[in-house]
């Protein structure tokens, strides 16, 4: 499905994009985008397939603000790989929230479309219902939350995680900060009449919204770290290899002559926070494990959850002692890998994440804001054989 998605979307990514890109024409009406997130999201098509294909058909000038769009997933996860602890201030902030803001009826209405809002009550339905808002609406709805509503920022950001079919921590946390003005500190998102009227051609024109945006506030975050160097995989020594959702094509990663045992493959409910995404993940997942057992030549199996008793009986059916994954950045994959990690050794059993070229080439250009960022962008694609 991915494939033939990107295949019809390909032939308007260039000038059509570009003009089109920023309206919401509505959840059944046509538009310019591609709706390539989700599955760009849990890696089931690559940024570098995306591009290539792209580039197949436009020249890189035509087709930049797609390509820029693309790279903005990669942008806020490098961002964030280098930043870990703002992750983990949104969850602890999160959870905070969860239990000392005092009105929860609010962030009720809010959630359930019956703020009387119009447009947010409509984007706050089509959300729960198909997993999936215009990255425009997205904008005006963070906005709308944290400015006219005043609800806090980090219940906005969950809302959003539990629904999103492409939500991950990066692209979400960061986008939300960005509206609040954390992000770039002090620079917000102010969502108004004119603009949404404008860019839903006319459906919306809410009345009563903030006219200002005041910017959040927040302690002084880390300075960016450098990335460690990650393992690389050797298939002289026998392995598994564990997919998880972060990473869900892994014929890309590792050649089929990797040297696996056996394939793991981890569509785990518990590290995805909305039914859809489940739903998606869990779909995902048995279609991986039959091409990964075709691709490699040995079993695939699917286990419900990414736990120690599971892994650990994969290596010894095996009779391996090595678990090998694609590398999961900064995130709740992220965070169950470095809890299973030990759990692992004490019974003899390494595990190594092994980054992608891609993620490798493009992250440490993550330091700095975006527009830095966008100037590498020609440079580094023909780094990467694209340009």
């Amino acid at each position: 499905m991915a494939l033939n998605r990107l295949a019809e979307f390909v032939p308007a990514a260039g000038r059509l994009y570009d003009a089109g890109r920023n309206t919401d024409a509505g959840p059944d009406q046509p538009g310019a985008v591609s709706r390539l997130s989700p599955y760009l999201r849990h890696r089931l098509i690559t940024e570098h397939e995306v591009i290539a294909h792209v580039l197949a058909r436009h020249e890189l000038c035509a087709a930049e603000k797609f390509i820029q769009e693309v790279l903005w997933r990669t942008y806020w996860k490098g961002w964030l790989e280098m930043r870990p602890s703002v992750w983990r201030r949104f969850l602890e902030e999160r959870d905070r929230q969860r239990d000392a803001f005092h009105d929860e009826r609010a962030v009720a209405d809010a959630e359930s479309g019956q703020t009387g809002i119009e447009g947010f009550d409509d984007w706050a339905r089509e959300l729960v219902e198909s997993g999936y808002l215009h990255n425009h609406a997205r904008m005006w709805f963070a906005s709308i939350w944290i400015f006219t509503l005043r609800l806090p920022w980090t219940l906005g950001a969950d809302f959003f995680l539990r629904h999103l079919l492409d939500a991950d921590a990066a692209s979400n946390t960061l986008s939300w900060r960005w509206v609040a003005g954390l992000q770039t500190v002090g620079k917000t998102y102010l969502a108004t009449s004119d603009n949404i009227a404008r860019y839903t051609n006319g459906r919306f024109a809410p009345s009563g919204l903030a006219r200002e945006a005041i910017a959040l506030t927040e302690p002084q975050i880390e300075p960016a770290r450098d990335l460690d160097e990650p393992p690389r995989h050797d298939p002289a020594q026998p392995s598994v290899l564990l997919v998880t959702p972060e990473d869900m094509h892994p014929e890309s990663a590792f050649d089929g002559a990797s040297g696996f045992h056996s394939v793991l493959v981890a569509g785990d409910p518990a590290l995805l926070w909305g039914d859809g995404a489940r739903r998606f993940v869990t779909a995902a997942a048995a279609e991986t494990a039959e091409r990964a057992a075709a691709h490699y030549g040995c079993p695939a199996n699917m286990i419900e959850r990414l736990d120690g008793e599971a892994v650990i009986a994969a290596a010894h059916a095996a009779g391996v002692r090595r678990i090998v994954t694609p590398y999961a950045p900064v995130g709740p994959v992220a965070d169950q890998l470095a809890r299973l990690a030990p759990l692992l050794a004490r019974d003899g059993v390494t595990l190594a994440q092994v980054r992608r070229d891609w993620d490798s080439a493009f992250w440490p250009h993550a330091k700095k804001g975006f527009f830095a960022f966008k100037e590498r962008i020609p440079a580094l694609l023909r780094q990467s054989g694209l340009a």
